[in-house]
């Protein structure tokens, strides 16, 4: 029963994170927003409701912050892990879409196989490899649809997908040490507040003009959905990992591209052509391949 409790708390999350992909690609087309102006707000409040959450249940949140080693950590986190991903995703899908931007940060597990083998020195197993090639292949289809003449998205949208994955590697990798000491929680909801601090003084956000938007009810409902699914798929993604292991709750958040997949065609009328539905397929083989062989090593 507690098995199938995990399976239905990932499964739900990953179902909601993919949902906010083509929410965000709407805003994005259908609104003056920019991607830092609606990625401010979301780290911001986001960060926000969880240190409230938190210290509504009577925990110290300010702890971490007395300590200037972990301060120096957590800020490192929050720049390079926590901004670096949600803004290279939603740069990602301006530049594209949902659905490939969605599949391009599923390149994480490449890029965290190449860091550990270059910290070893060593090359990874064959098995890690033939994943490696397969989950590159179906990259290749996604981007091309099989035919080498044409690439069917930019260079900058292609860019931005790479920096997706290699932040979202960055993310995975490096705050190991920070949640074991200080709890996963609170270290995201700190993180997700300083990225949203950070780039709202970067982009001086109290001078922006696109404050007026925010009059229209329609948008503020859905940027309120996008910041409510969003806390709430990463709380049901840690709460998974009490009943089933990484590997399950790995293969399983594969449901998130697909989930975008059927939003963006229903709501969105994107198509994928053939081969880069094929790609899509592979791609997702092949991760579920790494996170097996991963588990294995």
């Amino acid at each position: 029963m507690e098995r199938l409790k995990g399976i239905g708390l990932i499964v739900t999350g990953a179902m909601l994170w993919g949902a906010t992909g083509p929410l965000m690609e709407w805003i994005l087309n259908n609104s003056p927003l920019s991607v830092a102006f609606m990625l401010t707000l979301r780290l911001f409040i986001a960060g926000f409701g969880l240190l409230l959450f938190l210290s509504l249940q009577k925990k110290d949140i300010y702890q971490i912050l007395k300590d200037s080693y972990w301060v120096k950590r957590l800020l490192i986190f929050a720049v390079f892990g926590m901004l670096g991903v949600q803004f290279s995703f939603v740069a990602a899908i301006e530049a594209s879409n949902a659905v490939v931007a969605t599949l391009l940060q599923f390149l994480a597990p490449i890029f965290v196989i190449l860091f550990v083998s270059l910290r070893l020195k060593k090359w990874p197993p064959s098995i890690q490899i033939i994943g490696i090639i397969g989950t590159l292949f179906g990259l290749f289809l996604l981007l091309t649809n099989g035919t080498l003449s044409t690439l069917l998205i930019s260079p900058v949208a292609a860019a931005w997908g790479i920096a997706v994955g290699f932040s979202f590697a960055f993310y995975i990798l490096y705050p190991t040490d920070l949640m074991k000491e200080w709890g996963v929680i609170l270290v995201v909801g700190w993180s997700m507040l300083m990225g949203g601090i950070i780039l709202g003084v970067v982009t001086r956000i109290w001078e922006s003009s696109e404050w007026i938007y925010l009059m229209d009810l329609k948008l503020v409902l859905l940027l309120l959905t996008i910041i409510i699914f969003g806390t709430l798929a990463f709380v049901l993604f840690l709460s998974s990992m009490k009943y089933i292991s990484a590997t399950e709750t790995s293969i399983l958040s594969s449901i998130e591209p697909l989930t975008a997949m059927v939003i963006s065609v229903i709501w969105l009328n994107q198509l994928l052509g053939m081969w880069q539905w094929v790609g899509a397929i592979c791609m997702l083989f092949f991760v579920t391949w790494l996170s097996i062989s991963g588990k294995k090593s």
